[in-house]
């Protein structure tokens, strides 16, 4: 049996919903379909031009995952250029939302809870002051009152 889908941070804005070759209909054309998560991965990696272990943070998939999500992604576009396709990017499934903290606007692949908060939000808030060291300076200071 597989594994459950895990759901997929998506924090960039698209300017468009397609893109086709000029001067050809597109009743012509053949079209690829690039996933919100591929295109997500497309803008840390190539745009933003981060390391796959720091997309794949900021995306809430493991590297392997990213990796994988990228390779498709490439494959697509490739495919398309090459072959003068259409390229549709289909807009995640759950719609926008915009972090009522920090105003960031966020969408997540699969089923969306309800979140007033983006993930980064909640996961600082989770975290906390004494995490990476900060409860044993906070304890340590403690103990020597």
């Amino acid at each position: 049996m597989p594994r459950p889908f895990k759901a997929r941070m998506i924090y960039g804005e698209f300017a468009a919903d397609y893109y086709k070759p000029c001067g050809r209909r597109l009743s012509e054309l053949q079209e690829i379909y690039l996933e919100a998560d591929e295109i997500e991965a497309l803008r840390l990696a190539d745009l933003e031009g981060n390391y796959q272990n720091d997309a794949a943070d900021k995306m809430g998939v493991s590297r392997q995952t990213f990796g994988n999500i990228i390779k498709n992604a490439r494959q697509k576009v490739a495919d398309a250029l090459i072959n003068g396709k259409a390229i549709r990017l289909n807009p995640p499934a759950g719609g926008r939302h915009r972090c009522g903290r920090c105003g960031q606007p966020w969408a997540q692949t699969g089923p969306v809870p309800e979140m007033d908060e983006c993930p980064e939000c909640v996961e600082k808030e989770r975290n906390g002051p004494h995490r990476r060291g900060g409860w044993k300076k906070h304890q340590h200071e403690n103990i020597n009152k």
